[in-house]
């Protein structure tokens, strides 16, 4: 930090012999100056990375709120046609019991012409008493004039014998239907008290049950009413909040993308620095991908030549999913021969530093078909949380992060990136990726991944 300098107030001026014996202005460090900046990039890129892990996992939230909210409200427009429906048949079925009113009255108009019809039975039953009482008067008059009539009158007398136990006989069917009849007079005359409705009279309990109909589809009708205005509002209040998530959501891109282009450019300075042959505390590892991604090509390319692969087996892109793996692993061509020379190279690595976390060699898709031997672990059946974090080999990591490294063709690139162990733990780390070509071809690439 420079100082202002201030002559003296009074006395004589200083003399060339005091300027010379006056100490010269420090030397400028430059390499000191750009390796502090670069490590200032670093930490920038460190917090960059903290920053937009922070806003993807938001907005991963804040998507699986929308698209929850959306469900949610086809959910209710569901229940608001159904409540509509509900209203629809509720109406019908106050139409429907008013129509079984006015027929069960029709009815009971119908029985009250029984009863009268019943009635007039009646009367014609006691009328054919009266008659067989007369006849059997008759009869037995006849009879008493025959007896006197003597051998003459003896036939006419057995025909009046007959005429008076008919008469008996029809006296004692009359009386029968009479008392029929007047059973029937009383049931029907009940029933038709049940069934009709009259003004200034209490309703029968067939009307009563109607009307306890009515109120009830009533009441359901009022309900449902009710309802549907309440899933209005919601609908409404809901629409509205569904746009705001959107907004949040679109804003949460917005500063995402932001966040990732700082996040480039602190990456681009350190790239930069490195590059200008600055040795910087990244060289170290990007000299080790760089070494480790010409060893692998070596590898390869040897055991082409040995004619122990081919490139067509070598560039398989044709990964074939693992029955019964989560996450899902996936095998290739040339997923056995990796098995085989990859953990030469890749082990090796990791005794570059205790900072190293992984080395692995991937193809263009991000394919890891082998991993460093503790992330090689055969999966759990059914533990996904341990399987994301022990069992990560055979996988496919086409995240960004993943998939830059996987297709980069410059001799290194740097990234820094908040990496998923499972369980919701995350680590911050860099990355150094080199290319690894094979047949003069871009087969993939080297990741060394290395803590801060």
């Amino acid at each position: 930090m420079f100082k202002s300098f201030r002559r003296p107030a009074s006395g004589p001026p200083p003399t060339a012999a005091r300027d010379a014996a006056a100490p010269a202005p420090a030397a400028v460090d430059a390499t000191g100056a750009l390796r502090l900046v670069s490590e200032r990039a670093s930490g920038l890129g460190r917090e960059a990375a903290e920053v937009c892990g922070v806003i993807a996992d938001t907005h991963r939230v804040a998507t699986a709120q929308a698209a929850a909210l959306q469900a949610l409200a086809r959910q209710l427009q569901d229940v608001v046609s159904a409540q509509a429906a509900i209203a629809g048949e509720t109406e019908n079925g106050l139409r429907a019991v008013a129509e079984v009113g006015e027929a069960v009255q029709a009815v009971g108009t119908e029985v009250g012409g029984i009863v009268d019809t019943l009635r007039q039975v009646s009367g014609a039953a006691d009328q054919i008493t009266q008659i067989a009482l007369q006849t059997r008067l008759v009869a037995f008059n006849a009879s008493v004039e025959a007896k006197r009539a003597g051998e003459a009158g003896r036939g006419f007398g057995v025909v009046a014998d007959a005429v008076k136990d008919l008469a008996a006989k029809v006296e004692v069917s009359s009386k029968e239907i009479l008392a029929t009849v007047g059973r029937l007079d009383e049931r029907i005359a009940a029933l038709a008290r049940e069934i009709q409705r009259s003004e200034g009279s209490p309703a029968g309990g067939v009307h009563r049950a109607l009307d306890g109909v009515v109120e009830g589809v009533g009441r359901i009708h009022d309900a449902s009413r009710r309802s549907s205005e309440v899933c209005s509002v919601l609908e409404s209040q809901m629409a509205g909040i569904e746009g705001e998530v959107r907004l949040t959501t679109r804003s949460l891109d917005a500063a995402l993308g932001r966040t990732e282009n700082f996040l480039r450019i602190s990456e681009q300075l350190i790239e930069a620095f490195t590059a200008s042959g600055l040795e910087t505390e990244d060289s170290p590892y990007i000299r080790a991908a760089q070494q480790a991604a010409a060893q692998v090509a070596a590898l390869l390319e040897d055991t082409l030549a040995a004619g122990r692969t081919t490139l067509a087996d070598l560039f398989d892109e044709r990964y074939q999913p693992i029955a019964g793996t989560e996450p899902a692993q996936h095998m290739t061509r040339f997923s056995a021969l990796a098995e085989q020379l990859f953990p030469q190279v890749q082990e090796a690595a990791l005794s570059l530093s205790d900072k190293v976390v992984f080395c692995i060699a991937v193809d263009r898709n991000g394919y890891v078909a082998c991993h460093n031997r503790r992330y090689n672990q055969p999966q759990r059946p059914g533990d996904l949380l341990w399987n994301t974090a022990n069992s990560r080999w055979r996988r496919i990591f086409n995240d960004r992060t993943g998939l830059a490294s996987a297709r980069n063709e410059r001799p290194f690139l740097l990234q820094t990136y908040r990496r998923d162990m499972g369980g919701g733990r995350f680590v911050v780390l860099k990355e150094v990726a080199a290319p690894i070509a094979v047949g003069g071809r871009h087969w993939g690439g080297l990741r060394l991944a290395f803590n801060f």
